[in-house]
């Protein structure tokens, strides 16, 4: 990000002297008077709308894509939010109950539970230290495929978050380019010809900002709280492995 603030402002300090030397161009040619600058190429809408129309296609094109890359990221907010909430809700609500259960058989039937359950007939005629050691690893491997699940849709946001400052990027060093093709083509320093392609290599820019930092912000976000959730069904995997202790040391 810093390095698109930096190149911005090094084209305009390369563009500023040469429209500073317009005016005395001007006045040393006392016989011919400048070029005029047709009134087309100042756009009378600098909205961000009339702007993005009278940009040039490829830079409409840069500014569509930023723009989808910003509703990807909010829409994976709001559904991996909800998402999360009712897991996390249904996690404790499983915690709670196997945390009561006197043995694994009065516990609730959940995957951890279902999962040490069949461990447990497939080991019946087995050591108990075996036994605890197969359970063991059958609730691990649950363990890190809820977090896999979890992180479904989150990667999306990383990418976007990488990219996105790069795409305006892209978007911004398109405008300058226009902004000297103009000069050339108008055979002036005149400002209307350079502000066009300065405001649509800012509104890439823009645009990729606006992109990138909530998809960071977010994904961030969702890192914490995927953490708690993991902790969570680690917390219920060890109360299950309790119960199946339990349920061995009775026997």
């Amino acid at each position: 990000m810093k390095r698109v603030g930096w190149f911005v402002v090094a084209a305009l300090l390369v563009l500023l002297p040469v429209l500073a030397q317009a005016p005395v161009q001007a006045q040393g040619d006392s016989g011919a008077s400048p070029p005029a600058v047709a009134s087309s190429v100042l756009p009378r809408d600098l909205s961000v709308w009339g702007m993005f129309e009278q940009a040039d296609r490829l830079v409409q094109g840069v500014m569509i894509g930023l723009a989808f890359a910003s509703v990807l990221t909010w829409t994976v907010f709001v559904a991996k939010s909800l998402e999360l909430r009712r897991a996390v809700r249904r996690q404790r609500a499983t915690l709670a109950a196997i945390d009561h259960a006197l043995s694994l058989a009065n516990a609730p039937g959940s995957e951890l539970v279902l999962a040490a359950q069949a461990e447990l007939k497939l080991s019946a005629e087995s050591d108990r230290d075996g036994i605890k050691e197969r359970v063991a690893s059958r609730l691990e491997r649950l363990e890190a495929a809820a977090g896999r699940r979890m992180l479904k849709g989150t990667g999306v946001l990383a990418t976007i978050g990488a990219t996105a400052p790069f795409v305006g990027l892209f978007g911004t060093v398109w405008g300058i380019m226009n902004s000297f093709i103009g000069i050339s083509k108008a055979q002036t320093t005149n400002l209307a010809v350079v502000a066009p392609g300065i405001a649509e290599a800012l509104l890439a820019t823009a645009l990729g900002l606006a992109a990138a930092i909530p998809a960071v912000v977010i994904y961030n976000h969702f890192s914490r709280r995927i953490g708690a959730y993991r902790a969570l069904v680690a917390d219920t995997s060890a109360a299950v492995l309790r119960l199946v202790s339990r349920d061995l040391g009775r026997n």
